[in-house]
This record gives C-alpha cells, sequence and structure tokens, in this order.
C-alpha cells in the first residue's frame, strides 16, 4: 500500500485554509492537517475535516451526458464536444450566456472569461459574487477605490474591538472566528449585530439584536454619537478623507436620534450608545461582515456604510482595523478577480474602457476580435430577461454553479431556465440545475487538479492534484480549451497546464503580475496586489492612501431605506436566511458527505417562542412556511435566540428551498438580490383524518 499527503487548500469557504489531502493507493481517502499554514495553523473546521468525503462518492459524473428523448445519455467526448461546439456557433453573440464559478480555480474562471468574450463574442459573463458579495465589490470600490476585504484574518488578533453585523462568524469562518476569539483574549471587546444569538453572538461582549434590513439605520444613529461626543478622528478625515460635510449631514439628522433608531432597529438605546463608544474610543476596530449586510436591495449602501463608520474613527490601514468582507465561497475573491463579472476583465479592469478592451485583445489574438466594449446581464438581471424577453437569451453555459438552488424565487429561476434553447452544465455531479441541461460535461473537482485559488483576505493559494478525476472527467480549464478549439480556436487555449493560464493571467492583470507558482508554493503564498516578482504583497490595503484617483476615502451620506418587502397583516413575518456549520451553499458536495450530512441532514426554520405559542407551534413541529412567491413544509425549531417577529431558514436544502420564498428585489447598483429579508406568514399543517 503506497500512502503520501497532498497539501492542498479548502474547497469551502472564503477562509483559505490548508490541509494534506492523504492518498491511499491513488485515491483520496482522508485529511491529516498541515501545520505550516499561517491562516488556520493546522486548525480546521467540520467541513474542512472532510473536504475528502465527497470526492470519490459514487455520484459522481463520469462521462459527457447528451439529453435524448428526454432522457440523458452517456455520449463520447467526441460526439458532446461536436454537438457543443455546433450549436454555440449557431447563435449570435448577443443570445449566449455564461455562468463562470467561486467554486472552481482562478486558472478555470479566467478560461471562461476569455472563452466568453472571444469564442462565443458575448457582454453576459457573470457568477454567484452576484448573489453573495456583488455589493462589496461595487461599494468599497466606490469609496475606498478596491472591492476587497482590507486587512488579514491574522491581524483581526490585534483589534481591540471587534464589530461583527451580518456574520454568523463562528459557524461559517471558524477560523476566523478564531482570530477573533484571539483578540478577545488579549482584551478585545466584540460587539455582535444579528436577529440571531447564535454562537457567534454567545461570545460577544455586547449583542445587539436588530431586526434585519436595518443595518444603515443602525451605523447612522452610532456615527450621530461618535460625532456629538467628539469621539471622531479628525486628523484622518481632514488627511485622507473626502466627503464629511455631505456625511455629517445625514448622520445628525433627527430621524437617526437615539431614540428614533431604537425604535426602527429594535435595539435597546443604551447597547446602542455603549455599541458607539466602544467602537470608536478602542483605538483598533476591525468590522467583519458577510452576506447579512450584502444581500438587500440597500447593500451596496449597507457596505458603504461599515466604510463610513471606519472613515469617520481613523479605522483603516492599520493591523487591527479594516472593513472586513468575509467571503462565503472558496474562490468568489477569485473568481471576481478573472474578470467572471458582466463589466471587467482580470483585476477590475473596465471593459467599456477602449484601452483594456484593445488590450485583451492584443494579447488574446483572435482573428475575429473579442466582444464589444459594453457591459453585458448580471445573473439576476440574466434570469429576468429569460422570463420576460423569451428568445433574447438562447444558450447558457454554465460552470460549477446550481441556480435551482442558489438563486432567489426559484419558481421563477424554474421558469426562466425553460425558455432556453440550449443549456450546457459542467459540473461533478448532477445537481438541480444540470438535470435541466442538453448536455451535461463531467469535470474535476479540487482534489483532482492544480490551480490556485484567491480568498477573502486576497491570499493567492496552490490547489494540487493528489487522484486522477473519475473516469473521463476532465479539468473546467481543458474543457473549456477542447470546446474552443472544436470552434476554431485552438490556438487561442493552446494551454499545457495550469501554470500556463496563470502566467497568462499574471501577465495581464497588475495585480498578480509579480505572482508565479515557484512563489505560491510558499506556506504563506501572497496577498495581492503583487505588482512585481520582488513585490513582498500586500495583506493590509490603504496603508497610506486609499485607490481613488487623489488617494482620498470617499465619506458618502446615506439615507436608511427599509427593504423592498415588509410585514404586514397577511405576511406577518420577517424572514432572513443564512447558512449552518455543517453544510455549505447548495448541499452540492456537503450532503454527499456522510459525517457532515448526519449532523444536519435537512433544514428548519427558526421561531422565537412567544411567536410560537401564538401560533400553537411546538418545537419539531412540521409547518408551512409561505410568502408571496412560493411555500414549503419546514420542521419549526422554537427558540429564544432569535429576535421576535423574525424567522430564519437556512438556504442549503433542496426539499425545503428557502429561495422558494426569498424575493428577486435588486439593489440597483450591485443587482444583488434581496436574500436577508423577506416577508412570510407560517402556518400548522391541518392533520389529515
Amino acid at each position: 500500500m503506497e500512502m503520501k499527503y497532498i497539501q492542498t487548500t479548502c474547497p469551502y469557504c472564503g477562509t483559505g485554509c490548508s490541509f494534506n489531502l492523504v492518498v491511499l493507493d491513488g485515491k483520496v481517502s482522508g485529511v491529516a492537517p498541515y501545520q505550516r499554514s499561517p491562516v488556520n495553523e493546522g486548525k480546521l473546521c467540520p467541513k474542512g475535516t472532510y473536504a475528502h468525503e465527497f470526492v470519490n462518492s459514487p455520484e459522481r459524473l463520469t462521462k459527457p451526458l447528451i439529453k435524448k428523448d428526454g432522457a440523458f445519455v452517456e455520449v463520447s467526448w467526441d460526439e458532446a464536444l461536436k454537438v457543443v461546439a455546433e450549436k454555440f456557433k449557431s447563435y449570435k453573440p448577443d443570445e449566449c450566456a455564461c455562468l463562470a464559478s467561486a467554486r472552481t480555480s482562478n486558472e478555470d474562471n479566467y478560461a471562461m472569461m476569455k472563452f466568453a468574450r472571444g469564442v462565443l463574442k458575448t457582454k453576459h459573463i457573470d457568477h454567484c459574487a452576484r448573489l453573495c458579495h456583488a455589493s462589496t465589490v461595487a461599494g468599497l470600490a466606490n469609496i475606498f477605490g478596491s472591492g476587497a476585504m482590507t486587512n488579514s484574518i491574522g491581524d483581526i488578533a490585534d483589534a481591540k474591538c471587534v464589530f461583527i453585523i451580518g456574520s454568523n462568524t463562528f459557524e461559517n469562518h471558524p477560523l476566523i472566528g478564531r482570530r477573533v476569539m484571539e483578540a478577545k483574549a488579549n482584551g478585545a471587546k466584540i460587539i455582535y449585530v444579528d436577529p440571531r444569538l447564535t454562537p457567534t453572538g454567545k461570545q460577544a461582549d455586547l449583542y445587539l439584536q436588530f431586526y434585519s434590513g436595518t443595518d444603515v439605520c443602525l451605523l447612522n444613529g452610532m456615527m450621530q454619537l461618535i460625532i456629538k461626543n467628539g469621539w471622531e478622528n479628525k486628523e484622518f478625515i481632514q488627511n485622507r478623507c473626502n466627503g464629511y460635510d455631505d456625511l455629517k449631514k445625514e448622520v445628525m439628522k433627527d430621524d437617526y436620534s437615539l431614540e428614533n433608531v431604537s425604535i426602527i432597529t429594535g435595539v435597546p438605546a443604551e447597547k446602542i450608545k455603549t455599541a458607539a463608544e466602544w467602537f470608536a474610543k478602542s483605538g483598533a476596530t476591525a468590522i467583519l461582515y458577510s452576506m447579512g449586510i450584502t444581500q438587500h436591495t440597500t447593500g451596496v449602501d449597507n457596505v458603504k456604510s461599515c466604510g463610513n463608520i471606519q472613515m469617520l474613527t481613523g479605522n483603516l490601514g492599520r493591523p487591527g482595523t479594516g472593513v472586513n468582507a468575509l467571503r462565503g465561497q472558496n474562490n468568489v475573491q477569485g473568481a471576481c478577480d478573472m474578470g467572471a463579472l458582466p463589466v471587467v476583465y482580470t483585476g477590475y479592469q473596465k471593459v467599456i474602457d477602449e484601452t483594456a478592451r484593445k488590450k485583451f485583445e492584443d494579447a488574446w489574438k483572435f482573428p475575429d476580435g473579442i466582444a464589444k466594449g459594453e457591459n453585458g446581464y448580471e445573473v439576476t438581471t440574466l434570469m429576468n430577461v429569460l422570463s420576460d424577453k423569451p428568445g433574447e437569451i438562447k444558450c447558457l453555459y454554465i460552470m460549477g454553479e446550481n441556480p435551482m438552488i442558489s438563486d432567489p424565487d426559484l419558481n421563477h429561476v424554474a421558469h426562466s431556465m425553460k425558455n432556453l434553447d440550449f443549456l450546457v452544465v459542467q459540473d461533478i455531479f448532477l445537481n438541480e440545475t444540470a438535470k435541466l441541461a442538453n448536455v451535461v460535461l463531467p469535470a474535476a473537482c479540487y482534489a483532482e487538479k492544480n490551480g490556485t485559488q484567491t480568498s477573502t483576505e486576497r491570499r493567492v493559494q496552490m490547489w494540487r492534484k493528489a487522484q486522477n478525476p473519475p473516469g473521463e472527467a476532465k479539468g473546467d480549464w481543458e474543457i473549456i480549451a477542447s470546446i474552443a478549439k472544436a470552434m476554431g480556436y485552438g490556438n487561442q487555449f493552446a494551454w499545457s497546464n495550469s501554470e500556463d493560464v496563470f502566467n497568462e493571467i499574471a501577465s495581464l492583470t497588475p495585480s498578480y503580475a509579480g505572482m508565479t507558482y515557484q512563489r505560491l508554493a510558499k506556506p504563506e503564498a501572497l496577498h495581492w496586489p503583487c505588482p512585481s516578482k520582488d513585490h513582498p504583497g500586500t495583506p493590509i490595503l490603504h496603508g497610506e492612501k486609499f485607490g481613488m484617483p487623489d488617494g482620498k476615502g470617499l465619506m458618502t451620506g446615506i439615507p436608511f431605506k427599509y427593504q423592498a418587502e415588509r410585514p404586514d397583516k397577511d405576511y406577518p413575518f420577517l424572514l432572513t436566511t443564512g447558512r449552518s456549520l455543517w453544510q455549505w451553499h447548495t448541499g452540492t458536495m456537503t450532503r454527499r458527505s456522510k459525517s457532515l450530512e448526519r449532523e444536519e441532514p435537512t433544514g428548519w426554520i427558526e421561531i422565537n417562542t412567544e411567536d410560537a405559542k401564538n401560533l400553537d407551534i411546538k418545537n419539531g413541529e412540521l409547518v408551512k412556511a409561505v410568502s408571496r412567491r412560493g411555500e414549503i413544509k419546514i420542521t419549526a425549531r422554537v427558540t429564544d435566540n432569535i429576535k421576535k417577529g423574525v424567522m430564519f431558514i437556512p438556504f442549503h436544502y433542496a426539499e425545503c428551498a428557502a429561495n422558494m420564498l426569498t424575493i428577486n428585489a435588486l439593489d440597483p447598483i450591485a443587482k444583488i438580490p434581496e436574500s436577508k429579508a423577506c416577508a412570510v406568514k407560517v402556518e400548522k399543517i391541518a392533520e389529515v383524518k
């Protein structure tokens, strides 16, 4: 028996933990600690501990599938590539769209972006960052000049105050939670803002139980208190910021008096006052947030408000400070960096900038040019176009995404997808979306390929191949290159290995320009921006100046707006959604891991004890949750840990999908859906006699 350890990076959340895959006789069979990673130092959460279990699942796709007479038939790669290439060639550029993936490598996402813009000539490419952190990219880029987490995970431990809002860090990013606990052990105050008293909240020194969607109101109220008490950092504001008068004019309105803010948010006035004082006077306050901030029609406003309060108090550019957006998926940062978005090429070079467009056209050397320099459809907009304008978009190529679980208002998504003429899905399992496809292409998972992924802290790290893919499955960029070759563009995709792809990325992407596989192979890897081969990388952004043209951050007056749909007499409860420690996003991988599935095998709806009593609902009872868009049957979990009037459902479970209920209302700038706030009612299920 031959055993070896292959060091790699976790395929789950955006923390970027490393571990060793245990390989026995050529097959991945376990996970072992890798102690040298500065991110996790050998520690893992449950998902990382069992990250090997889905790899050799008997449900893995092993051969290409083509749907014939309503049923999938296994075919050869030659036949599948021929069908896909001929169909793709039959559509006009603007009739095609591509979805890249936050679960695949940087190389895979770059290949998909190049394929979309160079082979299909389409401007329509996006991925699931649209559903989680599009508002971070848009919001932080607008005020700081860079739409990414400002600090490193490690320096959270240096904070004197940690303000966590819209993030159940201990369940969703446990190894970042570890740094929060290090900060607490060093004397830091922990403030937690959430409608639920989660495991994260139970470790807080101050818990603010508020109504989901009132983030701007709370932050504006805190800023009013900070200014009234003279706690703002006047030197930082004067030297490093623009727009203070605009900010002050908004936050000093009577709307944000302590009394008003308390009424709107549901947080006692004294707690808001304490939070503002701790926040402003600590000397080093770090904000941590995730999708509880971003998934709103006011997502960009929420993100900008986090930036406002950090600029107001001077908590940027130093260890233990910053606006730390915690990414939900392993490579959502990297997929954005690779230009898997409808408005940019790699490194956020704008497609409407003719200089940028010419740069990529000249480098790629497609004989018939590349896509027009126009912005394309976001995935959320794409679903509306498919529904409302049948025939405009006819062809969709999806890599590693599952919109039939991940997108809001799933009845609407199902209706939209049925209006496609041709759907190709490239994945490792036959997921809910793949079942709708005309062609399914079997892909390699993280353990079966080399490549890189970029974590939430902008750290670019390696995946290393530990075993061969099952059957005839192939790496994602290799499949894309094969389709390109079948369509006559082999020269543009003539890569021999993933390192060739990465070198091309680095040559076109200023923030990655100094990176090579040799440099990334070190345990600490590199944080972007890393503009040259001798640059050490940049763990902390905005140390001396912001990424804006004049180097100054932009403070902005943000008025509070309620969510798109508020509770009323017909739908009296506010629903919010989130994750479980044991599952991950659409469950494609975790639900095929027996150890994880055993712990949390299905979904539930959290109901406040008083609300449950009024509804005559008991803990463990099967109930019906209903919104204006759909309904599900789900088990009630009655608890004092959720705010009265608010309910919570995890979004991992197809059989009781939270997104059957959520609303397809979008942030006007980021086009992110409001998954964290909609109106629902809950009913007892009548017993059948």
